[in-house]
């Protein structure tokens, strides 16, 4: 009988230890401040490119033979990232109602212009409600492969 119980206030013991070296190392841990990083990776990340489903075949077409027009200069690589958009920005302020500021956000006012221009030149037949749904990306192919 002696050694059961010598045998129980040893485990117990044990246990008793080991769960307050745990408490303690969890109040060491939560104790630590958090660092916080001084500026996030999407701080200094450039904007997505939005090629609206264009491959990138279809998009380099785009930007050599049409965009270089309206003020494209970067290069053409298939990728319609901001300085493309402003680009199209510049074309659809000149005829097609954008009201917004030159900025390569593809923003619901930028579609919607696009839309009413894609409507006139490339059989655009959906609504002009700012979505890039299939319709839009399929007049946005058209125009890309007749440029």
């Amino acid at each position: 009988m002696r050694a059961m119980t010598r045998t129980l206030v040893t485990v117990t013991t044990v246990a008793g230890i080991a769960a307050g070296s745990l408490a303690a190392a969890g109040a060491g841990v939560a104790a630590t401040p958090e660092k916080k990083p001084v500026a996030s990776a999407e701080a200094f990340a450039p904007l997505a490119v939005v090629n609206l489903g264009l491959t990138t075949s279809e998009a380099k077409s785009l930007q050599g033979k049409f965009l270089r027009a309206w003020g494209y200069t970067g290069a053409i690589d298939g990728q319609l990232g901001t300085n493309s958009w402003k680009a199209m920005q510049r074309l659809l302020k000149e005829n097609w109602g954008y009201t917004g500021s030159i900025d390569g956000i593809v923003g619901t006012g930028t579609v919607k212009a696009l839309q009413r221009y894609l409507k006139a030149w490339y059989r655009y037949t959906g609504p002009i409600d700012g979505v890039a749904g299939p319709d839009t990306r399929a007049a946005f192919r058209r125009m890309a492969n007749v440029t």
